[in-house]
């Protein structure tokens, strides 16, 4: 499915910006909580965005790819919480802050038509 390969590649980019994040705050700010927060909901956990959209590149049904597409469309919609609140605690600048809440909104997008279009 081209919509998913699409969200996949974008997935991927946008964890390695996340866990870039992560390491940043860890070393620059000695921010352990919420950096493990947007870690967990944004990349490398088996609840992460990527990870759902992988697993559902290999779904064994519609049904299965269309579990895991809404996983991942959930787990972005957590992130996008966590990526508000560094901003308003101002662990991220404006410009950091919509680049990342950007590229996190378009897989999103991606993700919610890609669920649409499943049913």
């Amino acid at each position: 499915m081209v919509t998913e390969s699409i969200a996949y590649r974008k997935a991927l980019s946008f964890a390695k910006r996340i866990v870039l994040l992560a390491k940043h705050l860890n070393e620059a700010h000695h921010e352990y909580t919420l950096s493990k927060q947007i870690l967990r909901s944004g990349t490398s956990s088996g609840t992460s965005i990527g990870a759902n959209i992988a697993e559902a590149r290999y779904g064994y049904s519609r049904k299965d790819f269309a579990a895991k597409i809404y996983i991942a469309l959930k787990e972005c919609g957590e992130t996008l919480y966590w990526l508000e609140l560094l901003f308003l605690t101002e662990y991220l600048s404006p410009e950091e802050y919509e680049s990342l809440q950007q590229d996190c909104e378009e897989i999103r997008r991606i993700l919610s038509a890609t669920t649409k279009s499943t049913r």
